[in-house]
């Protein structure tokens, strides 16, 4: 199945006319009333001599005037099917209708396809002048302002007094994939590259910084204002181009002068501190790809408010001041590290090398997220990069297997048939969801790829398409010469295949082209008189996200004689292999085990069968497929692949099994890694969780002290008195998390009452009053807020007071137990001390708010929604708000609140901050309060329907995420039908059709009085027991208007009850819907025209 361009996709079309030079100068701006004012002139080179229009992207912006070469005023109409996407009163709120609709008008607007909001009509004194006719370049000059943007670019003015540098005043462009037709006119396509010039005017004490190199920057007479001046000679297209102006302080590079950051004024320490590893990056990536930057400069811009951690533009990204950090904190390095990282490689392919249309989205994301791999394994090392990889392969999963199959190139002919609630067709019609598991898919592909190549191989290719890049990008005004900037599938496997000679084509139609994973469950048994073992693997190929695999598999067995691996050729859906055993059973109980990585271990074979070698076995142990495996095998095998198993995902998926199997040897087994300082630190985490678990379950056999009580006295206690803990050292980092895990983990155990035991509540509040932090040089913020969460974690529900009249009590503060108490006391404690001395992004303070709800909900205090308020309107820091928003959905959910349910939806409605309004959707999507398969909810009612359905129908029309975003919660709440809750259309009747009477219409009653029912022979001729089987046979009757015929009332059987002829009706058409109630005479209509 060969990947092609198909008509209604993207890359499709090819346009009569394409862009060499574009200018964007912005005159003025003014952050009291949010408006710029500027204009844009494009060089247009036409390709066909009788060139009579061409179309631009716009959106939000006021056009004044249009002039062709300077000369003659243009004509043009506007038209944006994106504002309204239904656009009548389309009262059935159908999402599969929603869906078709959303596409057509996102093709409509695709400036890939040659189409966009503005037609522009060619004046017939050029055709005069003999320009057109001749081919010759044109410029166009707009004039245009934006006042208020809603959405593209973000005005960021605090509300406090003082001058707009003292209130931190800056405004920054945003948006995902084609936004920037949001604020100024352009051929928003990333196909549509040319050289660029950008002229920003700004106020003396404001810094403007763009997309190129600063050339010059020129001051007026009165010294009033200034103008940067930037050139962009590399070729680029629109949504590439960025803009950030504010008061910013800046850094240059000590190593590479032609790198800058920019920050906030007052977070120039937290600015040097965080970016002072992009040295290294860049050293990185010029020695992966043998290659250097694209660019002659790169700006990183670090800003408040923010659409997302990061976004790259050419030459410059655009941050969150969120991700800096003080050298104090240990918990961000790794973050803002992935970030830089991530948004440097987008310079190299995203940027540079751009994607030829949305079908090739995958292979600029997965690429530059692959680089971006590459420095973190560099960087953090080999096991910290294989749990990443299994953390991106589990969401993978966790999506396809719950909403459906993710197809990396969508002209493919299958994601037509896809079964999901949005179009995949182009990147404005695509959930969020969708694209953040897109994105992970694409790396693991591109990491596969990298596998079946050979890492030299992959990386040289990489490097050849760099090489023809470069040496396009350096041809002026030659557009055509361009097209090795653009990056294509059928592109990407020539240069493979010049580079290898391999084709890989095979390997996308498996990966690329078609969705869902493979599942495989498996299972064997040793054979004691063959000495073989019987493996059994099935594929599931039914379930969602799931797909039919043909093709190698590997299966590693461990051994007595050591590791052998075998290959097998999978073509079925069920089939068993034999394994033939390199090793004898020996009745010896320990010896010397070889591993796979060369080291002999001693293990103790007491717990095995004495008649099997085998040890342990794994189904693609190098991930070398995009699966899931559920292998079956025996207790002790999974506890000797924890102990002696040296890779960390085999040590992972031995622990998520042992869950499973409760007994002493598992306790003691978990016990052992945990302490082990030879583990690696993320495995002895999980350890620590599935220990508690596996404790709770053998309480009831368990006399001793409480499941690590003992191992954490051991690891930080004083050495002089264990029971107290020691002062703060975290210069060991692996202990520093496992310090923080411990006393979360311990918080969950329960005793036969499903109580916390009393030592661990003794412990758990010996850490607070012992906690020293006085001689430790990192923040102790992440691990008071880790003691918070496991306070929390030992809250469980509260004894319920009842009253003689048989009513609950409500909680109150007099009934408190002493334990919620002391609980609540710390939190409020902690809370007061965070508004005195706030830490790092208020991590304390998100602890706490997350404790007090499980307060509420368990009953230990009355529940109430106004604290979680206060905290989450805007002024808060957005960690804060988002906290505070989560507990307000878990009590909107759990106490059915109709009130806090309007009020989150109105957020969404008109909060201004882009991330918050995305994340409370998301939070609503993870834990809606209502599903469309609960019959009858107070929360669901026609006003709330009608507000979803306006914000993604017309409202939402300046940010396509946040569209999607309410497509999903509506998905998530109604289904892909009409909503329940609404009542029923004017076009909907039930009709009885034993005594051939209307029992309820919604039909005007004129039309009334017209329509008369003919009174069947016998009612038992239509089948009354199976409505379903009736709405098959019966689903397509057409009543017509026929005036020579007696018989309005046509079918492809037999006759049915019909309408008397009359010419003054309009034709209908009759659907039999469904039986109203079993064995009913009633029937429900729908009639359309």
């Amino acid at each position: 199945m060969k990947s092609g361009k198909r008509d209604g996709y993207p890359g499709s079309g090819i346009k009569p006319y394409s862009l060499v030079h574009q200018t964007l100068c912005i005159t003025d701006i003014s952050f009291e009333t949010k408006c710029l004012i500027g204009y844009v002139e494009m060089t247009i080179q036409p390709h066909i001599p009788n060139l009579k229009s061409f179309k631009l992207n716009c959106k939000q912006c006021v056009l004044y005037s249009m002039l062709i070469n300077q000369r003659w005023d243009a004509t043009f109409s506007y038209h944006d099917p994106t504002l309204e996407i239904c656009k009548r009163d389309f009262k059935q709120r159908n999402l599969d209708n929603y869906k078709n609709a959303h596409a057509n008008a996102s093709h409509s607007v695709d400036s890939t396809l040659g189409n966009g909001e503005v037609t522009v009509q060619i004046p017939s004194d050029a055709y005069s002048a003999g320009m057109i006719n001749e081919m010759m370049p044109f410029t166009v000059t707009i004039e245009f302002s934006l006042e208020e943007p809603r959405g593209g670019m973000r005005f960021v003015v605090s509300n406090i007094d003082g001058t707009l540098v003292e209130r931190g005043a800056h405004l920054y462009t945003y948006g995902r994939e084609n936004s920037s037709r949001l604020w100024f006119p352009c051929m928003d396509s990333f196909s549509e590259l040319c050289t660029w010039k950008l002229e920003i005017t700004v106020d003396m004490y404001m810094i403007a910084i763009s997309s190129g190199d600063l050339i010059e920057t020129v001051y007026t007479s009165d010294l009033r204002q200034k103008t940067y001046h930037y050139y962009l000679s590399v070729p680029t297209s629109a949504p590439n181009i960025a803009l950030a102006v504010g008061p910013f302080e800046f850094i240059v590079d000590e190593t590479m002068p032609e790198v800058t950051h920019f920050c906030l004024p007052s977070l120039k320490p937290l600015l040097h501190n965080s970016t002072s590893k992009l040295t290294e990056i860049f050293e990185c990536f010029e020695d992966f790809l043998s290659s250097r930057y694209p660019f002659s400069s790169y700006k990183q811009v670090f800003v408040d408010e923010a659409y997302d951690e990061f976004q790259s533009f050419s030459t410059m990204s655009i941050f969150s001041h969120a991700l800096l950090h003080p050298p104090t904190i240990i918990d961000q390095v790794p973050i803002m590290r992935n970030a830089m990282a991530n948004a440097l490689a987008k310079q190299f392919f995203g940027c540079f090398i751009v994607q030829q249309s949305w079908n090739d989205a995958w292979l600029t994301k997965g690429i530059s997220a692959f680089l971006a791999g590459l420095y973190f394994r560099k960087t953090f090392g080999n096991n910290e990069y294989k749990h990443m990889v299994f953390e991106k392969l589990q969401a993978i999963q966790n999506y396809e297997f719950k909403v459906g199959g993710i197809v990396l190139d969508p002209a493919a002919v299958l994601s037509r048939n896809m079964d999901l609630h949005f179009s995949t067709a182009y990147a404005q019609t695509t959930s969020d969801a969708y694209l953040k598991a897109y994105e992970k898919k694409a790396f693991l592909v591109m990491r596969l790829l990298e596998s079946r190549l050979g890492p030299g191989i992959f990386l040289q290719s990489l490097n050849k398409l760099l090489s023809l890049a470069m040496t396009a990008s350096n041809q002026k005004y030659l557009n055509f010469v361009w097209t090795p900037m653009l990056l294509s599938t059928d592109s990407f496997l020539r240069g493979i295949a010049t580079v290898s000679g391999k084709d890989v084509n095979t390997f996308l139609d498996l990966w690329v082209r078609q969705p869902g994973l493979p599942k495989f469950h498996g299972n064997f048994v040793f054979n004691r008189k063959r000495n073989i073992v019987e493996l059994e693997i099935r594929q599931d190929v039914l379930n969602k996200g799931t797909m039919k695999y043909m093709g190698p598999i590997t299966v590693a067995i461990q051994e007595l004689d050591g590791t052998f691996r075998h290959t097998f050729n999978i073509e079925e859906n069920k089939r068993t292999f034999e394994i033939t055993c390199h090793s004898k059973s020996r009745r010896n109980k320990k010896k010397k085990i070889p591993l796979s990585t060369m080291e002999e271990v001693d293990m103790d074979l007491g717990a095995m069968d004495a008649d099997s070698p085998v040890l342990w076995l794994r189904i693609d142990p190098e991930l070398d497929l995009l699966r899931f495996v559920d292998l079956e095998q025996p207790d002790y095998m999974w506890q000797y692949m924890l102990r002696h198993e040296r890779c960390i995902i085999a040590q992972e998926c031995a622990i998520s099994s042992l869950e499973s199997f409760s007994t002493p040897q598992t306790r003691l087994c978990l016990t052992d890694c945990v302490e082990n300082d030879k583990v690696y630190y993320r495995v002895r985490m999980q350890a620590a969780y599935c220990l508690v678990r596996v404790a709770n379950q053998l309480a009831a056999s368990w006399s001793g002290p409480p499941a690590m009580l003992a191992i954490f006295h051991k690891l930080f206690g004083s050495y002089s008195s264990p029971n107290i803990v020691r002062r703060n050292d975290f210069s060991n980092f692996q202990q520093y998390f496992l310090q923080k895990t411990i006393p979360v983990a311990m918080a969950s155990s329960r005793t036969l009452n499903n109580n916390c035991p009393s030592d661990v509540m003794k412990f758990l509040l010996d850490l607070f009053k012992y906690n020293d932090n006085a001689k430790n040089k990192y923040s102790d913020n992440y691990y008071r807020a880790a003691l918070i969460d496991a306070l929390a974690a030992t809250i469980t529900p509260a004894i319920t007071t009842v009253t003689l009249n048989g009513m609950s009590g409500r909680p109150s503060t007099e009934l408190v137990s002493d334990d919620a108490k002391r609980i609540l006391e710390e939190i409020v404690r902690y809370l007061n001390l965070e508004k005195l001395l706030p830490c790092y992004h208020r991590v304390v303070t998100v602890s706490c708010l997350r404790a007090l709800r499980i307060l509420q909900k368990f009953g230990h205090i009355p529940s109430s929604a106004n604290i979680f308020k206060s905290y989450a309107v805007k002024g808060n820091f957005i960690n804060v708000r988002l906290a505070a928003l989560e507990a307000l959905v878990d009590f909107m959910t759990a106490e059915s609140n109709v009130e806090t349910f309007e009020w989150l939806i109105d957020l969404i409605d008109r909060d201004d901050e882009p991330y918050i309004t995305h994340r409370l959707a998301e939070i609503l999507i993870e834990k809606p309060p209502f599903t469309k398969d609960i019959e009858s909810c107070p929360l669901s009612s026609e006003e709330i329907v009608d507000k979803l359905w306006n914000m993604m129908n017309c409202k939402f029309h300046y940010d396509s995420r946040l569209r999607c975003d309410v497509v999903d919660l509506y998905h998530k709440l109604f289904g892909r039908r009409r909503p329940a809750c609404l009542p029923m259309s004017d076009s909907t009747m039930v009709i009885n059709l034993k005594e051939s009477k209307l029992a309820r219409t919604g039909l005007p009653d004129t039309s009334q009085d017209r329509i008369r029912l003919l009174q069947k022979k016998s009612a038992d001729d239509l089948d009354y027991q199976d409505p379903f089987a009736l709405a098959r046979t019966h689903s397509d009757i057409t009543a017509t208007n026929d005036s020579n015929s007696n018989q309005g009332l046509k079918r492809k059987s037999d006759d049915l009850p019909s309408f008397d002829d009359d010419s003054s009706m309009p034709k209908v058409r009759i659907k039999v819907i469904k039986q109203l109630f079993v064995n009913s005479r009633y029937y429900l209509i729908i009639l359309t025209k």
